[in-house]
């Protein structure tokens, strides 16, 4: 018998479905994962820019490996969040539908728009060559410096679009763990939750473009994948009602 409302509970995902949320599961843990080495790198090897305006350009040279491989890692890490997304979308089907098929496709949206502007560091790079040309001129570097903050500008609000709507999906896809897939009432809290302060952050970022409290975002984030992730591969290894007559004729 179905479960009531069509809501889908761990025992009755198809096995399509559970393979979904045994992989979106492990990528987003794996994603998540990579997001932390990320932010390590940035924080204990990067580091802050100089002050002034010509402090990031300057130094871009002494750190251009390092943003190199800071921006494939984050990219990396938006391609394995992706799949739980799909995971969820087909795992959240019942009676909260509508908050599972918005909050996935938002989420799937946000990722879209933060992968194309992972990459700063491949405009930065003609930027800063021509910066630090011998033949460069006074007047050739003062324009370089303002187009260095126009692209920087540019993407900011590339990852401030994102991060809200990745916000929004996440609060969405709370509200459908609420009731569908087994996640249970403590994730689907803790997910609205998490995507609440994030988007709160955000706004705050989107007053004032200015202010670091996009890192409570991304923070937020990576709880939300780790979270979600270990939920739904958990969930997957449950197995479904058909399967159980079989394996007890096997023991047998």
């Amino acid at each position: 018998m179905a479960p009531p409302n069509g809501t889908r509970s761990g025992a009755h995902l198809t096995a399509d479905d559970r393979g979904l949320l045994r992989w979106g599961g492990l990528t987003a843990l794996a994603g998540s994962a990579v997001f932390v080495a990320v932010l390590v790198l940035v924080i204990f090897h990067i580091g802050s820019d100089p002050a002034g305006p010509e402090g990031p350009i300057s130094r871009f040279p002494e750190i251009r490996a390092a943003r190199t491989v800071e921006n494939g890692l984050y990219l990396l890490a938006l391609l394995l969040w992706a799949p739980l997304s799909v995971a969820l979308h087909r795992g959240l089907p019942g009676a909260r539908s509508a908050s599972a098929r918005f909050g996935s496709v938002l989420n799937l949206l946000g990722l879209a728009v933060l992968a194309a502007g992972a990459l700063p560091h491949v405009v930065a790079v003609h930027l800063s060559d021509r910066f630090h040309a011998a033949d460069a001129t006074p007047g050739e570097r003062e324009t370089l410096v303002l187009l260095w903050q126009a692209a920087q500008g540019l993407f900011d609000a590339i990852l401030l679009a994102g991060l809200l709507m990745l916000s929004i999906g996440v609060i969405l896809v709370g509200f459908a763990m609420n009731r569908g897939a087994g996640f249970g009432r403590l994730v689907g809290g803790a997910s609205v939750g998490l995507g609440t302060v994030g988007l709160a952050a955000a706004t705050v970022m989107l007053i004032d473009p200015r202010s670091p409290s996009g890192g409570v975002t991304v923070l937020a984030l990576i709880v939300f994948h780790l979270l979600a992730g270990w939920k739904a591969y958990r969930l997957s290894g449950r197995p479904s009602p058909a399967a159980e007559p079989l394996e007890r004729g096997t023991q047998e």
